[in-house]
């Protein structure tokens, strides 16, 4: 009974305990809900404090940005009001111009009327005078012009031949003078002497019994020689040489090279002709090149593409009438030089054009068109200057545009006619005379044409009958310009039209 008592005692201080903790509990979160409510209540009144501010800001901001918006407003309007005004004050203006401009126009308006009404009554007076000149005279007007012009031109005819020959004997006289005195300096400083090449080589054998060697067997050596070099192998009886014949000196050159080498080496078979043919193609490339470089040395040009050099130095291996074309071109590059010192210009720049003014003869054999066309391409190519170009272009031309040019022609006849620079066979020179002989006869009125000087000179007899002062004096300019149009041929050739009355009678 007392442990039940005891027990229930328990039970009844646990109640008690957890009713007491309770309420204690309950208090405490009573008094933490209570600052917390004060709390938030802190919070929203300070937020509405703000509040009050900020719209307090936000309208004195607007009453700002609205005055300011009146104030530009007011100063927009004043602006368009001014603009207006002016604008009104411009219309007014032009509509007062327009008024003038409308009374000016009736005015010539007017003006107008009465020139043409004074043309008409002017052209029926005209009209009126020529019917009656016309029926006075008993020509019409095309008629009495015809006559007019024939009478002037028989009054003056005669004169007017006499005054233009005289002029131009004035003038052609000082410059000639000039020219020759150019020239000739030029001449006398560039003494050259170059002996005209031929189309054949020889080679040199240690003895006869190495031709039957080169011949070969059945002639199949010399066949795989003429073959790859495209030369002919002459081997007759004369002792101890071989004649290498062809009209391309590279050619020649290569087979010369290669025979050198295989009389040297001397285990001539095809095999060893077509290894030696290929040594002597690059051994000659080198050689060309060299030639170039020594060529451009010897004269001060620098500053040229390699591969033009190289071109330049083909030249060494082109010829033209047996003149050789890489000697040439540095004797016209020391005369344009020389001849453009005495004019004032460029020195180094007609150098330069002289050189390279026959440079597509380097590549004219496997190029299709002209030297002086294929000559200004490469040089466009290699950017070389427009006078270098146009003295490559023109330099057979009559009359070159650009004086580098004219100097470039000058100087390249110069080299191409003087004595011994060039030959011809008997047939062509034959036939050079001619058809210079050719051309001149076909002009009407002349009786004969000799050809004389070699080619450098041609007289012209014509009917005194036919043809007057006059017409002779133009008949030596009409065949000098054809000859140069139409025939091919070094330096110049002199054109003497005579024109002789002779009166013969008989005493009996």
């Amino acid at each position: 009974m007392s442990e039940v008592l005891t027990i229930l005692g328990i039970l009844a201080g646990i109640g008690a305990g957890v009713a007491v903790g309770w309420y204690l509990r309950k208090q405490v979160a009573q008094a933490k809900m209570n600052s917390a409510e004060s709390k938030i209540e802190k919070i929203i009144a300070e937020a509405k404090t703000k509040e009050q501010e900020l719209l307090l800001h936000a309208k004195e901001k607007a009453i700002k940005i609205i005055d300011d918006a009146k104030k530009e407003e007011d100063v927009r309007h004043q602006d368009l009001r001014q603009m207006q005004q002016r604008l009104e004050q411009r219309e007014t203006m032009f509509d007062k111009q327009m008024l003038d401009f409308d009374e000016r126009k009736t005015k010539l308006q007017q003006k107008v009327e009465e020139v043409q009404a004074v043309k008409k009554r002017v052209d029926e007076a005209y009209q009126i005078a020529e019917e009656k000149l016309q029926t006075i005279s008993g020509y019409s007007k095309d008629e009495a012009k015809e006559v007019l012009f024939n009478n002037v031109e028989k009054s003056i005819h005669e004169d007017l031949s006499v005054r233009i020959m005289k002029l131009e004997r004035e003038n052609s006289e000082a410059i000639d003078n000039k020219a020759r005195e150019i020239v000739l300096d030029a001449i006398q400083r560039c003494a050259t002497d170059h002996s005209s090449e031929t189309t054949s080589s020889v080679v040199n054998l240690p003895s006869d019994e190495m031709k039957g060697r080169i011949i070969g067997k059945d002639g199949r050596n010399i066949k795989t020689i003429e073959k790859m070099t495209g030369c002919e192998l002459i081997i007759d009886e004369t002792p101890d040489i071989i004649l290498i014949s062809s009209f391309s000196p590279i050619r020649r050159r290569i087979c010369q090279l290669a025979l050198e080498k295989l009389i040297k080496d001397g285990r001539i078979q095809p095999a060893r002709i077509e290894e030696f043919i290929e040594e002597s193609k690059k051994e000659l490339a080198v050689d060309i090149k060299k030639a170039g470089e020594e060529a451009l040395y010897k004269l001060g040009i620098t500053g040229i593409d390699p591969k033009l050099v190289s071109i330049a130095g083909r030249l060494k291996y082109r010829t033209s009438y047996g003149q050789n074309i890489l000697n040439h071109s540095m004797e016209v590059a020391y005369l344009s030089g020389l001849m453009a010192e005495e004019l004032g210009l460029d020195v180094a720049k007609a150098k330069r054009a002289g050189f390279f003014h026959d440079i597509g003869k380097a590549v004219d054999q496997d190029t299709q068109g002209t030297h002086p066309e294929i000559g200004a391409m490469i040089l466009k190519k290699f950017n070389m200057d427009e006078d270098c170009q146009d003295a490559a272009l023109t330099h057979h031309l009559d009359k070159p545009e650009k004086l580098i040019s004219q100097v470039v022609k000058s100087a390249d006849a110069i080299s191409g006619a003087r004595v011994g620079a060039r030959r011809d066979t008997y047939e062509q020179y034959v036939a050079r005379l001619d058809e210079l002989e050719k051309t001149a006869k076909e002009f009407p009125g002349i009786e004969k044409v000799y050809a004389i000087q070699a080619g450098r000179e041609i007289r012209v007899f014509v009917k005194p009958n036919e043809v007057d002062d006059y017409q002779a004096y133009n008949l030596a300019k009409d065949i000098a310009r054809k000859i140069e149009g139409e025939l091919q041929y070094p330096g110049e050739i002199k054109v003497m039209v005579i024109r002789e009355a002779r009166v013969i009678e008989y005493a009996r």
